[in-house]
């Protein structure tokens, strides 16, 4: 069963089930989640806790078998823990999976929490996944994108009970505090953290927040493509910056940017071969935000640009390889600046 995690809470409240498997690439959220299943198994007396970590081909699954078939003499329930960091439990975990999940409706002294890291499609249309679905209750950790940041520190500190101030100016507080934590989400918690011990109660003013938040933001190349994708200059100007100052390889960003116009040079050749936009994006592997993306931008661009945006890739990936091209600068991380910045305004 899945269950959304912002409605994970209201699913312990009506009942703690035998099995959990909470998944997704964002620390703080898995940590949040798991935390408060542990929470509520403890409150229904589950007074042991056995963790197994998966680590490695020659992980021993025979061990998490008999942990589940064992109580000690002081407990009446147990919370057993198995975490596979690389999301693949192999042949003898998918069967022991399977197994665990079958027998959970029954086993009311166990309960199984199961911690994974994101997922792809295949992955998640495994049986061992399926059955840990089927069987119990699967929560799904989505990353807080950009555009939802200002929105997801706001309602963290209203659960500490600040604010900030209403209107143009709070959206101002609040766009700056994401500009200043943007995917670190780790870090963000702790930061709005130290603003509830510095600072009472209340309405926070910008030049509180100025003042208190540190610059903790991570940028990574894929994230600089989609800010490329939706026109945010401003946004792709810090992000080049962060990431050049984070010693990100420049190759990497330039990967990024190309492979990106690239799908969308043969995303417009097979629409003006009369292919549907929704098709074409699915036959070339295109979904999710970059979806949403492309299928703005498409319609704005046309093959000749593309081609010249293609040229230009090819010409970046000679100077960040050390060539020299005339008309562009020799410094890799301004040619790609440069080049970044062209298809930023014209997808705007």
């Amino acid at each position: 069963m899945q269950v959304a995690a912002a409605q994970l809470a209201g699913q312990l409240q009506r009942g703690l089930k035998s099995l959990y498997t909470v998944y997704g690439d964002e620390p703080l959220l898995v940590q949040e989640a798991a935390d408060a299943i542990r929470a509520e198994a403890r409150a229904q007396g589950c007074s042991e806790r056995t963790v197994h970590t998966v680590a490695g081909a020659h992980f021993d699954w025979s061990e998490v078998l008999a942990s589940g078939g064992s109580l000690s003499l002081f407990a009446d329930k147990q919370l057993i823990e198995i975490r596979v960091p690389s999301g693949k439990p192999g042949k003898d975990g998918s069967q022991v999976l399977q197994q665990i999940a079958q027998a959970a409706q029954d086993n009311d002294s166990t309960v199984t929490l199961v911690i994974l890291p994101r997922l792809d499609a295949a992955t998640q249309k495994g049986a061992w996944f399926a059955a840990l679905d089927s069987f119990g209750v699967t929560v799904r950790i989505e990353p807080v994108e950009r555009k939802a940041l200002p929105q997801w520190i706001a309602q963290r500190l209203q659960l500490q009970r600040q604010h900030v101030a209403s209107g143009e100016e709070g959206q101002r507080t609040l766009q700056f505090f994401a500009d200043r934590v943007e995917g670190n989400l780790l870090a963000a918690h702790q930061e709005i953290q130290k603003l509830a011990l510095l600072y009472p109660a209340g309405e926070l003013s910008f030049e509180q927040v100025e003042s208190a938040v540190l610059n903790v933001a991570r940028y990574t190349p894929f994230k600089l493509a989609e800010a490329v994708l939706g026109g945010q200059g401003v946004r792709v100007q810090r992000m080049l910056e962060g990431l050049q100052a984070e010693g990100e390889a420049a190759v990497l960003v330039h990967w990024a940017l190309s492979e990106d116009i690239r799908t969308l040079h043969r995303i417009r050749s097979a629409m003006d071969a009369g292919r549907p936009l929704p098709m074409a994006l699915r036959e070339n592997r295109v979904w999710g935000v970059k979806e949403k993306l492309m299928e703005r931008a498409l319609p704005l661009l046309s093959m000749a640009q593309l081609s010249r945006w293609l040229e230009d890739a090819h010409l970046v990936d000679g100077i960040v390889k050390g060539i020299k091209v005339p008309g562009w600068p020799t410094d890799p991380w301004q040619a790609l600046h440069q080049m970044a910045m062209k298809v930023t305004l014209g997808v705007k």
